[in-house]
This record gives structure tokens, C-alpha cells and sequence, in this order.
């Protein structure tokens, strides 16, 4: 698969899942620095917010976005994954004062290859969007094409809806 960063074609490590497959198996890191698994996020109702670098305007805005919408939404769990550090996202969180959404850190590549959203030229995750439900199957999906764009939020928020 193939977005855009600066209207410059960029190509992923392949296609990420579609809608009606189980969410690969991977590993990343919490704000502790602990291995989460694929089957961690097994259970409940989970928004996956993919972002290249937290340290962007875009990047930021967008995690912004969804701390802010967390709380419509009690029983669901927010996620924002990246490729940044654990320590960076941390610095990340104190500076922008971000407390609710749980960021982790895809510092190895495990996700951004197994969710086939890597683009290798960077070493940066695509921006995108995917809803689990608590089987651990992808509901929605949003690839953002050009990577400088926000992603939907209304449609996202909109498939949330829907499904709690």
C-alpha cells in the first residue's frame, strides 16, 4: 500500500488488515515500559490511534483530539501508538498535560510490521485509525492518505458509537 507524505509517494512494509480480521499479533510498550501483547487488548472495545511522530503538530493534534473524546466514551479503551520512545512520549504527555489516553511505543517495529503500517524509508508508523471490538476483530479502519492530514474524526467517533 502506498499514502503520501509531502504529496511524496512513501511505500508501506505491505497492506494493513482489513475490517472483519482478528488484529495481528504484536508487541509494544506502555508508559511503564511493560510488553503489551495483541491478546492485552483482547476484551474490551479499543480505538487504536496511529500517529508518525508524536512530536508533530499533526501527531499532537490528533491525540489531543481523542483525550479529549475519551470521556464520552467510558467503556472503551484509547490508544495511541507511534514509533517514539517510551521516555519520549512522556515528555510528550508532561508537556501537553495529556493524562487519559494510554500512549505506547512501537520503538521496536513489532506492530508498524505485523499491522503492515511501517513505512520503511522513515521508520515512522502510517496515520490511521482502527476500532477492535472485545473479540480483538478490526470494526473500522482509516488509512490517512496523505500523511500531513488529519484522519476523520467524526467518522471514527461515529463507528465508536456504534458499536458501544
Amino acid at each position: 500500500m502506498e499514502v503520501t507524505r509531502h504529496g511524496e509517494v512513501e511505500t508501506l512494509v505491505g497492506n494493513p488488515p482489513e475490517v472483519g480480521t482478528p488484529l495481528p499479533h504484536f508487541k509494544i510498550f506502555n508508559a511503564q515500559n511493560e510488553r503489551v501483547k495483541t491478546r492485552d487488548l483482547i476484551g474490551q472495545t479499543t480505538l487504536i490511534s496511529v500517529v508518525p511522530d508524536i512530536n508533530t503538530k499533526t501527531c499532537s493534534l490528533q491525540t489531543k483530539k481523542f483525550n479529549k473524546a475519551m470521556d464520552q466514551y467510558p467503556n472503551v479503551r484509547f490508544i495511541t501508538v507511534s514509533t517514539n520512545t517510551v521516555k519520549q512520549q512522556s515528555v510528550w504527555c508532561a508537556a501537553e498535560d495529556v493524562n487519559n489516553i494510554e500512549m505506547m511505543s512501537d520503538s521496536e517495529e513489532s506492530f508498524g510490521y505485523e499491522m503492515k503500517l511501517l513505512i520503511p524509508n522513515t521508520g515512522v508508523l502510517t496515520r490511521s485509525i482502527f476500532i477492535i471490538d472485545d473479540t480483538g476483530t478490526i470494526v473500522y479502519r482509516q488509512i490517512v492518505a496523505e500523511q500531513g492530514d488529519e484522519p476523520n474524526y467524526l467518522a471514527a467517533l461515529n463507528a465508536l458509537k456504534k458499536l458501544v
